[in-house]
């Protein structure tokens, strides 16, 4: 969303998230209204009882390396080694496939990408070219029957419940509108997506667990911390889809439902300033914010950026950001009451307009994004077209 326009959004208070009650005598069903009163195709639950199952194994053997963590029988090794696996997936799912691939906020040269699809492989988040499509499709028809981890069905939905069950027929069917070629003209992708399976067998487990059994540790207590890795970096980058759009304040969009959340930011590197992120969903940051408080992300981003593997870094101009905190926010903004945000024409000369509405973004490269959007915008470290 750019800081000149207000885009088509749903309030949290009164949007599609109304219901009606069939007292017909066959027992209650609520349904789902949208906006204009018109009742959303509610599709009854299919479990996929492979992934339940899937899903309980890695809840339950990893809440058991929980427990040898905490009641100190790990090796120091182990511990160090855990840690250093799970911020490389944090940082594949974040810089990589979130920032760099879904939305397009900056571009990188091809050793950074091989190394983000590496890191990316160990998150073992599904393909690249997967993951991508379902957040795109999530910012397009965000809360709706066709966001795959709509929000509106509640917490444990956004959170798990959506990998549990069989897609929405709005997520195959809208979904299919989203472009995906530019994912599919990369060949890291491409290479990823192919060889997927076999490759986060290898990186993600058979890999972390050797080389924490070769450091000593016993090939049991070694095997379960390495199942509680995957299951923490799992549930921090869930709660960027369910509490990060349920618990926080909405200092730039009071109308949307994503919120900005410190815990979240906290456990998921920097990902859960998340009503800014949906209001300018390229910026490269994520975040407002101007130092790398709880967003070491944006930190990996720009080390790369100084050595030159990663450039064209887009971001906001702090005047477009409060300009939209000053017309849309919630009030929490510490600037909101500043005299910052009267509207007035933008450096590049077009005239900012408060009424004009535009759709939803997946990111940079998306085709509603308008002139008027990349003409504010600030594109860092520019150059010349890479590989």
């Amino acid at each position: 969303m750019c800081g000149t326009k207000q885009r088509k959004s749903r309030s949290p208070s009164t949007s599609s998230s109304a219901s009606v009650v069939d007292s017909s005598g066959s027992g209650a069903v609520t349904k789902l209204v949208d906006e204009n009163g018109v009742e959303e195709n509610e599709e009854k639950l299919e479990f996929v009882w492979r992934n339940v199952i899937i899903m309980l194994y890695i809840h339950i053997a990893g809440t058991y390396g929980l427990y040898i963590w905490f009641s100190g029988q790990l090796l120091y090794t182990t511990i160090i080694l855990g840690f250093f696996f799970g911020y490389v997936c944090s940082f594949g799912v974040t810089a990589g496939a979130h920032r760099l691939w879904a939305h397009k906020c900056y571009k990188a040269k091809l050793p950074l990408r091989i190394l983000l699809a590496f890191m990316h492989t160990v998150a073992c988040q599904n393909s690249i070219h997967e993951w991508c499509r379902d957040h795109r499709v999530h910012h397009k028809f965000t809360e709706t029957n066709a966001d795959p981890h709509n929000a509106k069905r509640g917490f444990f939905f956004a959170h798990v419940g959506w990998l549990l069950v069989k897609k929405h027929d709005d997520v195959k069917t809208k979904g299919k509108k989203v472009d995906m070629s530019d994912l599919e003209a990369d060949p890291v992708v491409m290479f990823q997506k192919k060889f997927f399976l076999p490759l986060a067998l290898v990186v993600a487990f058979w890999f972390p667990y050797y080389l924490t059994v070769v450091l000593g540790e016993s090939p049991y207590k070694a095997w379960h911390m390495v199942v509680c890795r995957y299951m923490l970096t799992l549930n921090f980058t869930w709660l960027v889809n369910s509490a990060a759009h349920l618990w926080g304040p909405r200092p730039y969009d009071k109308n949307i439902h994503a919120v900005e959340n410190k815990v979240v930011s906290s456990l998921a590197v920097g990902e859960g300033w998340h009503n800014y992120h949906h209001v300018f969903p390229w910026d490269y940051k994520a975040a407002e914010l101007t130092t790398y408080n709880y967003n070491w992300a944006t930190a990996f981003i720009d080390f790369f950026a100084k050595i030159g593997w990663a450039y064209d870094l887009k971001t906001v101009p702090e005047r477009v950001v409060l300009q939209r905190v000053h017309r849309t926010g919630d009030g929490t903004h510490r600037l909101h009451n500043e005299n910052v945000g009267v509207v007035h024409d933008d450096d590049n000369g077009v005239l900012c307009n408060n009424n004009e509405e535009v759709l939803n973004s997946w990111g940079w490269d998306d085709k509603d994004v308008s002139r008027e959007e990349r003409g504010i915008t600030i594109i860092l470290n520019q150059q010349a077209k890479s590989d």
